[in-house]
């Protein structure tokens, strides 16, 4: 699929732009033992794509969030050095491919530990929108608008790079067209316009009018 220029890229970070699963499984499952939740509840919790802050009130009880957001955040900003952070297939060559201002990184994660990411990888991202910088997190658009309205794009022209179910469900309703990544969930899962294996099969022309980005499937 093409999407013509000019359009405005916003990406979404872990299981799009790089992987930290291994690290999320690692600091989650001590997190869970912590705070003594059990291993089916703990299980049946959909842990990627969402703020930690809406993963934390499902699993405890409202006057024991403060306490538990602070601690998974710690660990896992903690364990960035540990390894488990590594870039997707595609991601260096494509970022490499903007131009300035072009793109923006839309995640879920505080912003302290998206950039610890970022910065593991080897990404310098133009901006960074994040957990901190919202009041209501994906599924709802807000994350995506306001990228959106820091780089002075209108959502029509904006393509979102989503590999979460709820993230792309953010991207439709702000307007956007959306790409599915095969990263973490199974293409089925993936409502987009398009879906493909990784950023390996996105490319870029750009031209004096801007970015055009051809995804193919």
């Amino acid at each position: 699929m093409k999407f013509d220029a000019p359009v405005t890229l916003l990406f979404d970070n872990d299981g799009t732009l790089l992987s930290s699963m291994e690290s999320v499984v690692r600091c989650w499952t001590r997190w869970a033992r912590e705070f003594g939740i059990g291993d089916e509840e703990f299980a049946a919790v959909e842990l990627h794509g969402r703020p930690a802050r809406d993963i934390v009130a499902d699993l405890v009880p409202a006057g024991r969030v403060p306490e538990a957001l602070e601690r998974i955040e710690r660990l896992e900003v903690e364990d960035v050095p540990n390894g488990g952070v590594v870039p997707l297939p595609g991601t260096a060559e494509l970022l490499a491919s903007l131009p300035e201002g072009s793109w923006a990184v839309v995640t879920s994660a505080t912003r302290e530990l998206a950039e610890a990411r970022l910065r593991a990888v080897g990404i310098e991202a133009p901006l960074v929108i994040a957990a901190d910088d919202i009041t209501r997190g994906k599924p709802d658009p807000e994350p995506y608008l306001r990228a959106a309205g820091k780089l002075g794009a209108e959502p029509g022209n904006c393509v979102v790079f989503e590999d979460a179910p709820a993230g792309l469900e953010a991207g439709r309703r702000a307007g956007m067209r959306t790409v599915g990544l095969a990263t973490t969930h199974e293409r089925g899962r993936l409502r987009a316009d398009v879906v493909v294996e990784n950023l390996g099969s996105v490319t870029t022309q750009v031209t004096d009018r801007g970015v055009t980005v051809v995804a193919e499937d």
